[in-house]
């Protein structure tokens, strides 16, 4: 899969397999640049359309910010980091973290493009498979069909929780009769679970290349559509399945994988965790094929992705780093922060703001969950097998953006010469695969369901399984001797932390923070919580105490910033009697 995709353009793969006559007929030359019915019919024209649909995942062609890693409409907007850099540096991203994004951001607009392009690529597919040719056999078809409306649900799903309501465009459509004018009236749930219902029913239980989805993620996923819409028995039921039965592209059964750091630097991107990854690799002649959806979220200078002083985006919030304080119990010290209490001195860490590199510094030696080492990067601690992070000097702005930098993602100075591309301006382009569902999540999502819907001994059982993952001493970081880089305190939560659905929610909603923390699931949790507002509006007040110039006077207004405007540029082409504003915009 990975193969294909590095390959580039969808037309280049189209392209593939297409023979030239050399009978007499050879005059009869068809238009340059068009490829025929026929060809997109074949097995290896379908293929190559149902290639270029998975290739929107990472937004390409579009913006940094439009694809489906959620980087800043999950993560920034939840609080868990900010824009980063400097106040001038892609500043179109900064009213994200604000609160503040009005109808004609650009960013909007190309997050709506590259879901749009993701869905019309898959609708080529299953308008193409319609009129298959001899060559593609019933199973192909079942499998295939299968892959392209998980695509489409996947892309629907990402403009339903960023926009709400949102045109819904199927294979039927004819583009050429100017019927593509379709208003964003109808709620489109039910389009999406049918679209996850049927990659489900159709798709096989293991499949051949990484990267390719299967029956189980389609579960996942559909276990997911269920939970956003409260459906907690539906969603219970299909978690129960994936749990029990579900396996990777190898055939192995789901489980959590023990280093918890390999996840997310490519050391071992086939692995018994991953349920749904997005699919990259390093110079394959362009830079295209790589993930260049987060190639602005790198330490500064000379870290990295250095030496061109790219980029210091993606910059962990004080909040979020203060989440992974635990107490002597070694479990987390204010579970209340899930609901906004956030201002407290006894939750804070220890942090280098205001001081040089130069500077002596010692980090907090009280306890701390093994988890923030493998998030933020921050003063003191190695940064993955690079060096101690130095604080301010990789830092771009401090007094802007903090003093602490992504982590995830980023390639290890061992994997540098494998997953480094260099074949654009800086090195941000990586062959790293990117988790969009992993084991951890599933889990967590069926701990919910189980609160609501089933047992909460069932729920505890799921919750403490991601943390004795984060237990295990092999995810204590270390210093260059050997010792411990932390006080690294964690323990499984006691059944009395779940002796209540209350707790038990406050429970698994936290873990989920500290789990899945810069992974793009934050904001879209609160908003599913109903928590966005009081938690969002307790962040933003915290943070503008520590980073004035990014948060001093923001707000998030209840009753319209739960969604994102309809970008103006597409009310501007449909007409805004087709295309209706969302409140407050």
């Amino acid at each position: 899969m990975k193969k294909i995709i590095a390959r580039g353009a969808i037309l280049s793969v189209l392209l593939t397999g297409i023979g030239i006559s050399c009978k007499d007929q050879f005059l009869d030359v068809a238009p340059t640049g068009q490829l025929t019915v026929s060809n997109l019919n074949s097995l290896n024209g379908l293929e190559g359309l149902l290639i270029g649909a998975y290739a929107q995942l990472n937004g390409r062609g579009y913006s940094q910010t439009a694809s489906s890693t959620n980087w800043v409409y999950g993560s920034i907007r939840g609080g868990e980091a900010n824009k980063g850099s400097n106040p001038g540096d892609f500043n179109a991203i900064t009213p994200f973290q604000r609160y503040e994004v009005l109808p004609n951001n650009g960013e909007l607009n190309a997050r709506w493009n590259n879901m749009y392009e993701g869905i019309s690529r898959a609708n080529a597919v299953l308008r193409a498979i319609a009129n298959a040719s001899s060559d593609v056999t019933a199973a192909a078809k079942q499998r295939i069909s299968g892959e392209a409306r998980f695509l489409r649900g996947h892309y629907y799903f990402e403009l339903k929780r960023t926009f709400n309501m949102v045109p819904y465009v199927d294979e039927t459509v004819d583009y050429g009769t100017g019927i593509e004018k379709v208003p964003n009236n109808v709620d489109i749930w039910p389009k999406i679970e049918a679209d996850f219902r049927y990659a489900f029913d159709n798709l096989p239980e293991v499949q051949t290349a990484v990267g390719r989805v299967n029956k189980w993620a389609a579960g996942a996923y559909l276990g997911k559509v269920f939970l956003y819409q409260q459906k907690f028995t539906e969603a219970k039921n299909i978690f129960d399945q994936v749990i029990a039965n579900g396996k990777t592209s190898n055939g192995t059964k789901y489980a959590l994988v023990t280093n918890y750091a390999s996840l997310f630097t490519g050391e071992n991107e086939v692995n018994s965790e991953i349920v749904f990854v997005t699919s990259n690799v390093a110079n394959a002649g362009s830079s295209d094929a790589a993930s260049g959806d987060l190639n602005l979220n790198w330490p500064y200078n000379t870290g990295p992705a250095g030496p061109v002083g790219c980029c210091g985006f993606f910059q962990p919030s004080f909040d979020f780093a203060n989440s992974f304080r635990t107490n002597a119990n070694g479990l987390p010290i204010d579970q209340a922060q899930a609901n906004g209490a956030y201002d407290r001195p006894e939750n804070e860490l220890k942090t280098d703001m205001g001081l040089a590199s130069s500077e002596p510094f010692t980090p907090d030696t009280r306890p701390v969950d093994p988890r923030l080492d493998h998030t933020v990067g921050r003063r003191g601690i190695p940064y993955l097998d690079w060096v101690i992070f130095p604080g301010q000097d990789w830092i771009r702005d401090q007094p802007f953006g903090g003093p602490y930098q992504n982590k995830k993602y980023v390639y290890t100075k061992a994997g540098e010469s494998r997953l480094a591309d260099v074949s654009n301006w800086t090195k941000g382009w990586t062959g790293i695969n990117v988790n969009l569902i992993r084991y951890a999540d599933v889990l967590l999502m069926a701990a919910e369901t189980e609160i609501e819907a089933g047992s909460l001994t069932k729920a505890l059982e799921y919750v403490n399984m991601v943390r004795a993952r984060a237990a295990n001493p092999i995810n204590f970081v270390k210093l260059p001797n050997g010792q411990n880089a932390a006080n690294y305190v964690i323990n499984p939560y006691p059944a009395s932390a779940f002796a209540t659905k209350e707790a038990a929610r406050e429970a698994v909603r936290f873990e989920r923070k500290l789990e899945l923390g810069t992974e793009g699931h934050r904001y879209f949790d609160l908003l599913r919580w109903g928590l966005a507002a009081p938690v969002l509006n307790a962040y933003l007040a915290y943070e503008s105490k520590k980073l004035p110039g990014g948060f001093a006077g923001a707000q998030f207004s209840p009753n319209q910033d739960e969604y994102l405007p309809i970008p103006q540029t597409q009310i501007d082409i449909q007409g805004a009697n087709v295309l209706k504003q969302n409140p407050g915009y």
